[in-house]
């Protein structure tokens, strides 16, 4: 497996609620920052794949809140690549701050022919890089729950 890809955002103030912690809902919005900045670092443009007459959607998702993040610190999403399936992939993202860890899930998507919103298999391209960041909990408990079958 080559390094674990992970992105570092800082929280900023308007993502906290008034407890002082990250709102629940933004750990989806930081986990597709991350995705999109992996995808950047392993194939480039997403645009393009899109153009070529592939998308990838969200089937599944899933957050376990273990400790809040706050504001100014800097958070930390590493993104194994859990399962790839014929037509699906499994990321587990792990959030942590200085080690802490802050939340981890597991998240399905399929990928998706862009005009027919059909289901398609996954491109060669796309596996033949994914597996070698394929890693099954990236360094916290795996999630259960979500099965890992063949979308």
């Amino acid at each position: 497996m080559s390094e674990l890809f992970t992105h570092r955002l800082r929280v900023r103030y308007s993502e906290c609620d008034q407890q002082g912690v990250v709102f629940n809902g933004h750990y989806l919005f930081f986990y597709d920052v991350a995705l999109t900045e992996m995808w950047r670092a392993l194939f480039g443009d997403y645009a393009r794949m899109v153009e070529n007459g592939c998308d990838l959607v969200v089937a599944e998702a899933r957050i376990r809140y273990r400790e809040g993040a706050r504001f100014d610190e800097l958070l930390d999403i590493a993104m194994p690549v859990a399962h790839l399936g014929t037509t699906s992939l499994i990321v587990r993202p792990v959030f942590r701050v200085e080690g802490r860890l802050i939340a981890d899930g597991e998240v399905r998507h399929v990928f998706i022919d862009p005009a027919s919103k059909a289901k398609k298999e996954m491109p060669t391209r796309v596996r033949s890089v994914l597996e070698a960041h394929l890693d099954g909990a990236g360094g916290a408990a795996a999630p259960a729950g979500l099965a890992a079958g063949n979308a």
